[in-house]
């Protein structure tokens, strides 16, 4: 990545116009790699955890604004229904997977029991234990199955996941991004790591590797990001036919403005 002279400093936060330029460049690779996907009929699932506050928001929202959301589609379930307690556990995940030619990108996913159901007392301590024994193996299905499987666990340190909660509750603007569950994981800081640990120790597998992406730095952790998911699938710039703007017709034609005179029209504040 281009670094200007004012970003010598590994740790220094990136210029605006620096990470602007740098997405920009990925986010076309991005495009590239949406109509590879498209052309090969790909199956594709990316899995996003991390720590409250570690940036997943913004970091999918980087991936995803400048492709299409038929092709990346993003999936965040809300607190499971009483119908969806009394499903297997992985069922009301399994039926959002990508057909061909879908990109999925999962905001928290079935890794909900290794994480917040696990330190919260949401699932018992033998669900906890069947869940890290079981999730390689299906994990092994579905990459077997043909479906390319990234996990990105997004690390953020104690001190700037505080700096962002107290943010979150001193702006209006932010407010609505605290949830019931993220005070009460601030002050389980610990119990977070140990689950974490035990979600890595379990379920880090060759077939389906865990990466995990530092956050503090939203700039870097996004470009990073983008770029470790373009480097998780080979794809090649697809050819498109060249597109050339029709004329408009005459034929039919009226003053299609005129009509709308006396329409209700939207006021002009600014």
């Amino acid at each position: 990545m281009a670094r200007s002279d004012d970003d010598d400093d590994p740790k220094a936060k990136l210029k605006d116009k620096t990470y602007l330029k740098e997405l920009r460049k990925l986010q076309a690779e991005l495009c590239h790699l949406q109509d590879w996907v498209k052309h090969k009929g790909l199956r594709v699932i990316i899995v996003f955890e991390g720590r409250d506050a570690a940036g997943k928001g913004g970091t999918i929202k980087a991936i995803t604004e400048r492709v299409s959301p038929r092709v990346f589609r993003l999936v965040a379930l809300p607190a499971p229904t009483e119908r969806e307690k009394s499903q297997m556990y992985i069922q009301r995940y399994m039926a959002h997977f990508p057909a061909a030619g879908e990109v999925v990108i999962f905001d928290r996913s079935w890794y909900n029991r290794a994480g917040v159901e696990y330190v919260m007392g949401f699932c018992t301590k033998e669900q906890h234990r069947q869940f890290l024994d079981l999730c390689p193996t299906f994990e092994g299905y579905m990459t077997n199955a043909g479906i390319v499987l990234i996990k990105i666990w997004l690390e953020v340190s104690d001190a700037e996941q505080a700096r962002r909660f107290a943010a979150r509750i001193d702006d209006p603007l932010r407010q609505w991004k605290l949830s019931p569950m993220d005070l009460p994981s601030r002050s389980k800081w610990y119990e977070y790591s140990r689950a974490r640990d035990m979600m890595l120790d379990a379920t880090d597998s060759e077939h389906a590797p865990w990466f995990v992406l530092r956050s503090d730095d939203k700039k870097r952790a996004r470009l990073n990001c983008i770029r470790h998911i373009l480097d998780q699938i080979p794809y090649e710039k697809v050819k498109r036919d060249k597109i050339e703007l029709p004329d408009r017709s005459k034929k039919h034609a009226y003053d299609d403005q005129a009509t709308l005179a006396n329409r209700r029209f939207v006021r002009e504040v600014y």
